[in-house]
């Protein structure tokens, strides 16, 4: 993965900008002892490594733009890091940037359950958000796989979604306003707490954004009530295709689920051995929960059930109660580890109309042949955002120029079927080489301009999302 050639210029500014940084934060919100950034040089897409110059790790807003401030004025780049789970490589560093991380800004700063808003430090991290609220009766509806760990600062720079975005949607529908500092440490108040902000829709620029435009450090989340039940079905198939063609009967049936997971062999036989949630051996599963009050459920569990009866499905299994809903639930949860297990793999991220996924999952598997590559499918199959799992051999030479390779044709699939490139991680560096592939160079110079209003010097994320050649003009002008 090719990035910029370091600036010497900036990498011999680094004693300065210690000192600079040290005399207006507290001591320990400055790392730039070299083994310690080295916990900084990766997400999760660890495959491509980079310490930082330096890492600062504030308490406050006014710290953040403090620390802005000084990086302008050296003209040194600044990486944006949530909780480092981004699997598109969108929190990496090079050598002559610095990385600012939110993990220490983690409070609840403002409930409101009559407006049903809260408010709350970006660093805090998603499943929390709802820990916040819950036992008044509410939650925060998206829910990423990785909800555990991941920070709402990166969930707002990568517009995330998660198994329940299907009813509830992703960040962008949950998200009210922001407080964002732009890379010249001027701190702004975008949206607030209420469903229609005046004046341009900043927020829809700023969500989504990939850390390119400022450093978000507040946000106000709509929280919603806690549905009066909720249980789910799981369909057992004995193809991809016909699991593919039965998600795409019931969505256009008008049945709203809040969820329909797809998992496909490879997937099942992992997490049984790993979860042991008593799945069948079968090519293909779906996990559909529905919700509501007891006739609701019930309502559309039947039509689900009588929908997935017409693709002679090898197993139909219902939830009774919670604890059968959770039982249904663990392998699908544990999917991401399960596979971790068993071999080294690139998680992709595309989206596609529901009604191309016989189709899509048809070529995957044809080109998982053609690539000597094996590959596992487990995504969010309601709204078509797709999570293919590559598997390869990290210690085999080639073997992850194979994968990648593969990986930017499953990529230029979901194009070319009507899609796009990313659903929730983002493109980072990961796709930052196929955006000329769902975009003409005049969209990408639109989508530049943009980023030239917020950061005129290009020192926020600067390597990541657009082709380096489409951007080098711009990144070159402040070296």
């Amino acid at each position: 993965m090719e990035m910029p050639v370091p600036s010497q210029h900036r990498l011999d500014r680094k004693s300065e900008l210690v000192l600079r940084l040290r005399a207006i934060l507290p001591a320990d919100c400055v790392i730039d002892d070299p083994m310690e950034t080295r916990a900084y040089e990766c997400d999760a897409l660890s495959a491509y490594r980079c310490p930082p110059m330096a890492v600062v790790l504030p308490y406050t807003t006014e710290q953040v733009a403090q620390t802005l401030k000084i990086c302008h004025d050296l003209n040194i780049p600044v990486v944006p890091r949530g909780s480092g789970t981004s699997l598109a490589g969108g929190a990496m560093p090079t050598s002559d940037s610095i990385i600012l991380g939110v993990s220490r800004m983690n409070d609840v700063l403002d409930t409101d359950y009559d407006n049903r808003v809260i408010r709350v430090q970006t660093g805090r991290t998603n499943l929390s958000v709802t820990g916040a609220v819950e036992a008044d009766g509410f939650f925060y509806a998206p829910d990423p796989s990785s909800q555990l760990a991941c920070a709402i600062a990166g969930n707002i720079a990568m517009n995330s979604g998660g198994a329940h975005c299907l009813k509830y949607g992703v960040t962008s529908n949950n998200l009210l306003g922001v407080r964002i500092v732009t890379m010249q440490g001027d701190i702004l108040d975008i949206g607030g707490a209420h469903l229609d902000a005046p004046d341009l829709d900043l927020l829809g620029v700023i969500c989504g954004s990939e850390g390119q435009l400022g450093i978000v450090t507040e946000a106000t989340l709509r929280i919603i009530h806690k549905p009066e039940g909720a249980l789910p079905v799981l369909l057992g198939f004995d193809s991809n295709e016909v699991a593919g063609a039965c998600v795409s009967d019931i969505i256009r049936a008008g049945v709203l689920p809040v969820a329909i997971e797809f998992m496909d062999r490879p997937c099942i036989r992992a997490t049984e051995d790993f979860a042991k949630a008593g799945y069948p051996d079968c090519e293909a599963l779906l996990i559909i929960e529905v919700e509501g009050s007891p006739i609701e459920i019930e309502e559309q569990l039947e039509k689900i059930l009588a929908i997935a009866a017409t693709h002679n499905p090898v197993e139909m299994r219902r939830a009774n109660d919670l604890q059968e809903a959770a039982r249904i639930w663990l392998g699908r949860k544990s999917a991401f580890g399960a596979m971790g297990q068993i071999n080294d793999y690139m998680c992709l991220d595309g989206t596609i109309p529901v009604s191309k996924l016989p189709y899509v999952l048809k070529r995957i598997g044809e080109m998982s042949r053609e690539f000597g590559l094996g590959v596992g499918n487990v995504f969010h199959a309601g709204d078509g955002n797709m999570h293919p799992l590559i598997l390869y051999n990290a210690n085999e030479p080639g073997e992850l120029e194979k994968c990648e390779a593969f990986g930017a044709e499953i990529l230029k699939l979901c194009v070319e079927v009507g899609g796009c490139l990313t659903g929730e991680h983002g493109v980072g560096i990961e796709k930052r080489d196929l955006m000329d592939h769902q975009f003409t160079r005049d969209d990408l110079i639109a989508q530049m301009n943009i980023k030239d209003v917020f950061d005129p010097a290009w020192l926020l994320n600067p390597a990541k999302v657009f082709p380096l050649d489409a951007s080098a003009s711009r990144r070159d002008g402040g070296m």
